[in-house]
């Protein structure tokens, strides 16, 4: 099956529903939305959502007839759902951060199938069951790793509580340091990789995009005095056009970040 990287499943879609400021209560109950989005016109999901996420059962489609319907959890297809794609190929099974990963059944429109285990889309076997195998056997966008789930007490004092896979870390899941700060979102070979929500123990929250164990993408920060910058990070630091709020001076003021540190104001944008 063709690659897709790009089509389906975009940043812009997941960043579009988050964008408003608020802080993500995983306390609340998940409500019944339809949501169109302006960033691909004429995709829209419909189904669960928590606090501007995808979360729960729901469906997304796109422009060109390609859907996926499963489980989702914070803007993440993750967990099972089934991919059919524009051609007629379709993909059962289970999905981790966009991506088919773990046990799935794929099959083309040329009648192959396949049932089997899957990593990053691909199939980590040759057999097919029937019918002629396609020369690309990636099934369809974007990681779903057959999972455990369980709960892990480290040496340090740090709890863990959530997925993992192959001795790592890897899916959904929560990790407590002795100190008593705490993260809650993606993981991936044991480094916080995703959207996830780190709170520190003075109360200071970072909500968004994690690479690699750092902060990177898009994400909102939160002081506890109410001041928050949300906008672009990079390795770790504030990095790229951002949005300072300060609610106890009325202030409401775009920026440029580089390496943490602020440059410049744009003194004529103006911050509704």
């Amino acid at each position: 099956m063709k690659k897709t990287e790009g089509l389906y499943f975009k940043q812009e879609e997941f960043l579009e529903t988050i964008r408003n400021g608020q802080k993500l209560d995983l306390n609340k109950p998940r409500v019944n939305l339809r949501i169109q989005y302006k960033c691909s016109p004429g995709a829209f999901y419909e189904g669960q959502m928590r606090g501007g996420f995808r979360d729960g059962q729901g469906t997304m489609n796109w422009p060109d007839g390609a859907f996926y319907k499963g489980e989702w959890e914070m803007g993440y297809a993750c967990g099972h759902g089934s991919f059919n794609h524009v051609d007629g190929d379709v993909y059962v099974g289970h999905w981790m951060n966009n991506k088919c990963n773990g046990k799935g059944q794929f099959k083309n429109k040329q009648g192959a199938s396949f049932e089997g285990d899957w990593v990053d889309d691909f199939s980590k076997a040759s057999e097919w069951k029937s019918g002629q195998r396609a020369q690309n056997t990636r099934a369809t966008t974007s990681r779903a790793r057959s999972r455990d789930s369980g709960s892990i007490a480290g040496a340090d004092g740090a709890i863990y509580e959530g997925d993992w896979s192959e001795n790592k870390l890897n899916g959904v899941g929560k990790y407590i340091w002795k100190d008593g700060r705490k993260y809650f979102g993606h993981w991936s070979d044991n480094d916080m990789h995703g959207m996830g929500i780190y709170k520190y123990p003075d109360g200071v929250e970072y909500q968004g995009s994690y690479v690699d164990d750092k902060k990177q993408g898009y994400g909102f920060y939160f002081w506890t005095d109410g001041r928050r910058y949300e906008g672009w990070w990079y390795k770790g630091k504030q990095h790229g056009v951002g949005l300072y709020i300060d609610p106890s001076k009325d202030k409401r003021r775009f920026g440029l970040w580089e390496g943490g540190k602020r440059v410049m104001w744009f003194d004529n944008a103006k911050a509704g």
